[in-house]
């Protein structure tokens, strides 16, 4: 029994010390992302009149019976809202006979009609796939949306409303387009009277 004990006590010991050592260790990567996070976050108060512009844009579409294309990884039921990133069928066939850069531009000019907005998400503002979705919504007379980082890419100027998180760190400019598109979601309903303005 008090060999049990002793045993015991010696692998909490190591396990404190193997935790301080690790949270040394790991602390720096904790705190550096930290401070790019809050960084990046710091800088969204400026996006906030193109925010309002999407959400009147989009609401509008809805309103008339149009639809919300979203291409790059997004989902927002149970408005009209269709990510062209989840038919796997479209995917793998237009992927394997036209090319991966297509698999958005094609489901978006089968999809998409005037008065629709389409919604693109690119950290680097660069993907092919998605430039090549804003060009064919271009063609159809859609809303151009788009979620980008770092300066907006190439695709800053195929949007008609951009919104750029002006950040490097892929990861942080991930974490921000998910508090907008929560933050445009919200408002969306909103605008749409399917829920009431929380108070201030």
């Amino acid at each position: 029994m008090l060999q049990h004990r002793l045993e015991r006590s010696r692998a909490i010991v190591a396990a404190v010390a193997y935790n301080r050592t690790m949270t040394a260790k790991f602390g720096t990567t904790f705190a550096g992302s930290l401070r790019a996070h809050l960084a990046a976050f710091d800088r969204l108060t400026e996006l906030q009149p193109k925010l309002a512009a999407a959400t009147t844009a989009i609401a509008a579409s809805l309103r008339g019976g149009g639809k919300l294309l979203l291409c790059g990884n997004a989902k927002r039921p149970p408005i009209a809202a269709i990510a062209l990133t989840t038919d796997t069928s479209a995917l793998t066939c237009i992927g394997n006979d036209y090319g991966f850069e297509h698999v958005f531009a094609r489901q978006v000019r089968a999809l998409g009609r005037r008065g629709d907005c389409v919604l693109g998400i690119s950290t680097s503002g660069n993907s092919p796939n998605v430039l090549a979705a804003l060009d064919a919504a271009a063609e159809l007379g859609l809303t151009r949306i788009g979620f980008l980082g770092r300066d907006g890419g190439k695709m800053i100027a195929k949007c008609d409303i951009a919104l750029v998180v002006p950040a490097d760190d892929t990861a942080r400019i991930q974490e921000a387009h998910i508090f907008l598109a929560h933050t445009l979601c919200a408002d969306i309903e909103i605008a749409l009277g399917l829920v009431t303005a929380p108070k201030a």
